[in-house]
């Protein structure tokens, strides 16, 4: 499965500066529509609202991080096969292991570019969503 470049976009990250990088990265790949939260708690209700095909997040935020929301995401049935990727400055194994436990499409370590960025995306809808684990 191709990615479609109209789907709606959701960047979740605390930090403004790093929302307007993957912003502009999403844009240089052909995305149009993007939104952001700047945290967890935000972003559920976001997608309580609207329909993402994709899910960017980045771990270290308050007072939800994006391990809990991706944890809320896989555990609500509605939302449950958002493809979901994670961003954290910790490339920590037992992380990994643990998003990938919770449900997790994929995962950039920063510092990434447009390249990576693409390539995890690209990843992610070439392979079916995982099933969350209980």
């Amino acid at each position: 499965m191709a990615v479609d470049f109209s789907m709606p976009v959701l960047v979740v990250d605390d930090y403004s500066t790093m929302v307007r990088i993957i912003r502009n990265l999403l844009k240089q790949l052909g995305f149009v529509e993007i939104d952001d939260a700047n945290d967890g708690q935000a972003a559920l209700a976001r997608m309580r609202e609207r329909s993402y095909g994709l899910v960017i997040s980045d771990w270290n935020m308050e007072p939800m991080t994006g391990y809990d929301l991706l944890q809320h995401v896989r555990a609500d049935a509605a939302l449950a096969h958002t493809p979901f990727i994670m961003i954290t400055a910790e490339s920590k194994t037992e992380n990994i292991i643990a998003a990938k436990r919770a449900g997790v499409s994929n995962y950039i370590v920063k510092p990434f570019n447009a390249q990576t960025l693409k390539d995890k995306i690209d990843a992610v809808f070439e392979k079916p969503a995982p099933a969350p684990t209980a």
